[in-house]
């Protein structure tokens, strides 16, 4: 019998060992590099001629590795040791699947802090980012574990004279399970744990950048036990591998975490019907954001200028659940824009692997020319009050920057820019703040810092996202506690993390016997 979920504790990292152990972490995981990766199909580990390069954001010249470049002929052969292994895997009872889940979270546990350095290296997390990253992962094993037990138990039903009645729910096939770089171990940890413990067989695409990170997680499950085929993994280009697990017959559902265009790429070519397909493909998908912090006049604005430096500069913006967008009602929009300027001018910025500085890179070449230019055209939309360039020239930094007076229609007030920009908008009252606030095509996170009782009411009811926080930054959900996705553009409001989650992996069955 499992104990009651309790979410991972974070690294308290002012205590001196603490960092000792994961400053010796960090030495550990440097010399693996770099990694040699390969595809893990039907049970073999497979080495490629084709690879592609990792490297290290904060230093452009350090190698993480180099990894297989997978084939579409690849993604076949994924596919097909799923398919084989799916007949036996469904039929596992539910509690010897979550056990598996158990061990991958006793394996993460145990080596976390190598976990997270590796986050630290491939995605330029700093530590304290990567360490609650690593505890997510951990969380989702955990929950997705207890939530299979609960799911597979006996579920509530009218009851009928003369009739037994049962509701069981039962796996949906192969899945493709294709996770972001921005949370390259929670989300992928999530998205693939809950898929397999659900009695899914997978084929786990990670995305390029943070194709190490991936490596270990694999190794972890192949280390828990996860039996062979049950879990394939295929690294390569999106639009060779990724294409074929989508467009596959034989694929069942496609977990997707990543940016609106992607995701609408794959749920308009997950709903065609190929030769052969018996089934409408379910799709999984979370998307971007545009999100907020509004603050009224009657907020403690020490507060609300924290949670806005956290919520828009952790992991230098590269969430989809970044405030990108500050929202401050007039009269107190000076009072406010000044805190927040003097907490983001003190942020520190270089290299994770240094403890002390809590902003690092961005996580490419490809991203940092892209927020720069956005950063450009905000100069001209608006009024720069912070940051605007690059940073140290030994990897893709940007500063973080904060743009003041911005039209509600500009460029940075409207499109998701995925990196440490953040637009500020007056709004005359509450109720124009709420109005710009639900002014966007997305709907994933937002926060109202306010003390008014009335005000939080209102802002309940009407401020319109799958995740809104009170009083408190709006990014850092926890597994069980802020079930996770949200409305319009973000996605298919998937609630990772909620007692809702494992029924978008399952199918329910309904068995009806009759009784003398």
């Amino acid at each position: 019998m499992l104990s009651e979920f309790r979410n991972e504790p974070l690294t308290d990292f002012g205590d001196d060992a603490n960092r000792r152990a994961f400053a010796a972490a960090l030495e550990k995981v440097g010399y693996r590099l770099p990694i040699e990766g390969r595809l893990w199909i039907g049970g073999q580990w497979i080495a490629k001629d084709a690879t592609f390069a990792s490297v290290n954001p904060s230093h452009r010249e350090r190698a993480i590795g180099r990894f297989a470049k997978g084939s579409r002929s690849d993604a076949e052969k994924a596919i097909e040791a799923a398919s084989k292994a799916f007949g036996a895997w469904k039929d596992v009872p539910s509690t010897q699947r979550a056990d598996r889940l158990v061990r991958i979270a006793n394996i993460l546990r145990d080596r976390k802090h190598e976990f997270s350095a590796m986050m630290v290296l491939e995605e330029g997390k700093s530590w304290v980012e990567a360490d609650a990253d690593t505890a997510e992962a951990i969380d989702f094993c955990e929950f997705y574990a207890r939530e299979m037990i609960r799911l597979s138990g006996p579920q509530p039903l009218t009851p009928v004279p003369g009739e037994k009645g049962e509701l069981e729910f039962v796996p949906l096939g192969v899945g493709a399970v294709i996770p972001p770089w921005n949370f390259p171990l929670a989300i992928l940890a999530g998205m693939t744990t809950a898929a397999i413990v659900a009695g899914n067989t997978v084929v786990l695409k990670p995305a390029s950048d943070s194709a190490g990170i991936a490596t270990m997680f694999v190794e972890a499950a192949i280390e828990a036990g996860v039996p062979d085929g049950v879990l394939n993994f295929v690294t390569g280009p999106g639009s060779e591998v990724g294409d074929a697990l989508v467009e596959s017959p034989k694929v069942r559902f496609i977990a997707f975490t990543g940016s609106k265009a992607v995701g609408l790429e794959i749920n308009e070519k997950a709903a065609k019907v190929p030769p052969g397909q018996i089934w409408i493909k379910r799709t999984i998908l979370e998307m971007g954001g545009k999100d907020f912090i509004l603050v009224d006049e009657t907020a403690d604005l020490d507060s609300a200028a924290d949670g806005v430096v956290s919520s828009a500069f952790g992991f230098q913006g590269q969430k989809c659940s970044a405030c990108s967008r500050l929202i401050v009602v007039d009269s107190v929009h000076d009072a406010l824009v000044q805190r927040v300027v003097e907490k983001t001018k003190a942020l520190k910025l270089g290299p994770v692997e240094n403890f002390e500085n809590t902003v690092g890179p961005v996580i490419n070449a490809g991203a940092q020319k892209k927020i720069l230019a956005y950063i450009e055209t905000g100069k001209k939309e608006g009024k720069l009050l912070a940051g605007g360039g690059p940073g140290p020239e030994s990897g893709f930094f940007v500063e973080p920057t904060v743009i003041d007076e911005v039209s509600p229609d500009s460029t940075v007030a409207r499109e998701e820019i995925f990196g440490p920009v953040l637009a500020v908008l007056r709004a005359k009252d509450f109720e124009a703040g709420v109005a710009l606030a639900n002014d966007t095509e997305y709907g994933l996170t937002g926060a109202l810092y306010s003390k008014d009782p009335r005000r939080i009411a209102e802002g309940k009811r009407r401020l319109f996202c799958g995740n809104l926080y009170i009083n408190r930054k709006c990014t850092g959900a926890l597994v069980g506690a802020h079930p996770f996705g949200g409305f319009n553009m973000s996605g298919t409001d998937s609630k990772a993390g909620g007692r809702e989650y494992l029924y978008l992996f399952t199918q329910a069955k309904s068995i009806a016997e009759k009784v003398s």
